[in-house]
């Protein structure tokens, strides 16, 4: 089987866009991932999966926090790029988007996004070239109740959004 062949049937999977953001110490960061889902009820519990070469991973790993925010399906492809196509290492990402911390520290995108869930981190998984991080829900929000979520493929088949290298899935 081949690689493209994989992929082709790996692209009917659904996901949907979300950005999913951290801190540590003085340090702020986001990303998009497709990979966010709830894993228990009772006590609510979420698991994300991010590539281990992010600024975002990183400062997960160190912070044990992460809040993650669904995109509105009218969010632009400029607004994914920042959090999407660049990395924090030499951008900030945060400069000129509307967001506020949270109850747990992360930085929450109020801009084109949904809700949002901030997360304590309980397991890591290793996965390769991603880390599963799953945890805990400690606090959520409705920012946009009006919205609709992007999935994965509206942002390729309406906005024609590209993925970038490290995506946890290629179509």
């Amino acid at each position: 089987m081949t690689a493209e062949e994989i992929n082709k049937g790996l692209s009917y999977i659904t996901y949907g866009l979300y950005i999913v953001t951290s801190a540590y110490e003085h340090q702020k960061n986001g990303m998009i991932v497709n990979t966010v889902f709830q894993v228990t009820a009772e006590p609510a519990r979420v698991a994300i999966s991010v590539n281990k070469k992010s600024l975002t991973h990183e400062l997960i790993a160190k912070s044990g926090v992460f809040a993650a925010m669904p995109l509105d399906e009218k969010a632009t492809l400029p607004f994914i790029g920042i959090f999407g196509f660049r990395t924090g290492r030499n951008f900030d990402k945060l400069a000129k988007v509307p967001y506020k911390m949270g109850f747990l520290g992360c930085p929450l995108v109020v801009e084109n996004t949904l809700s949002y869930l901030e997360v304590e981190v309980e397991k890591k998984i290793d996965v390769g070239t991603h880390t599963l991080f799953i945890g805990e829900v400690k606090d959520v929000g409705i920012l946009n109740s009006a919205g609709k979520a992007m999935t994965y493929d509206f942002y390729h088949h309406v906005i024609k959004g590209k993925t970038p290298a490290g995506a946890t899935h290629v179509s």
